[in-house]
């Protein structure tokens, strides 16, 4: 449990257990467990505001309420490796960059899109809606799972996620995401679609980070978090409207 509790209290703004609970490692496999937590009130909200709402506005505040759970945790590292691996700069310039708090346009442009996506294929989503709600957020949130176990860190030195790097993930740290993987199959068919989208997302964002950094950061995990989320939104979309 407290590896749960330190994941939530780390990538959420939730309550959860004592402040100061930090054990990454242990962290790491419940990645999908909060993604589905974040999924579930998201889905919840959902239903409740779509009462008051017409599509438009719900899509939108879904796409608010699900920033506000976590802090804007990953959109922060959206923006600072859009503006990180913008240009053909070297890599030590690319990681000096996304380490300044400082937002330039580039940063500002990929949250700003990344959101509009996100936003697009919430609204257009209908059949399956609140399962895709729930289950996508997880999904994202397992694809840190993978960055860490296929790439190595880009800070040796020290940071934010050097912690994660201390010991090499196995096949048990992959094991949760067999619950949104399982829910999926409510989908029917479609689940193929859903899972198909999601390898090519993450088999595309890891291998640009190989060619470009070969390396991982923090903040390039939370990018990797928030373009697939706001990806799979769109792209199940076509499959899932009515």
């Amino acid at each position: 449990m407290r590896g749960l509790i330190s994941a939530i209290r780390f990538i959420t703004v939730l309550p959860a257990g004592e402040s100061g609970t930090f054990e990454p490692l242990r962290m790491i496999p419940f990645f999908p467990v909060v993604g589905l937590l974040l999924g579930v009130l998201t889905a919840g909200f959902d239903l409740v505001v779509s009462h008051f709402w017409s599509g438009p506005t719900v899509a939108l505040l879904d796409v608010l309420f699900l920033a506000a759970l976590t802090g804007a945790f990953h959109i922060d590292g959206l923006g600072d490796t859009a503006d990180g691996l913008y240009g053909r700069r070297s890599r030590e310039k690319s990681l000096a960059i996304m380490k300044d708090s400082r937002i330039g346009i580039m940063a500002l442009m990929a949250v700003v899109s990344v959101l509009a996506v996100k936003w697009a294929g919430i609204y257009e989503l209908d059949d399956h809606r609140l399962l895709l709600i729930i289950i996508i957020p997880a999904y994202a949130r397992g694809s840190m799972i993978m960055g860490i176990f296929r790439l190595p860190y880009g800070r040796p030195e020290g940071g934010t996620g050097l912690a994660f790097f201390g010991e090499k993930l196995g096949v048990s740290d992959f094991k949760w995401l067999a619950i949104p993987l399982s829910l999926s199959l409510l989908l029917g068919w479609k689940c193929f679609w859903l899972n198909a989208v999601y390898g090519i997302l993450v088999f595309a964002l890891l291998l640009f980070y190989k060619k470009r950094m070969g390396c991982v950061t923090g903040d390039m995990l939370g990018a990797m978090t928030e373009i697939i989320e706001a990806g799979l939104f769109l792209m199940v979309s076509m499959g899932f409207a009515a």
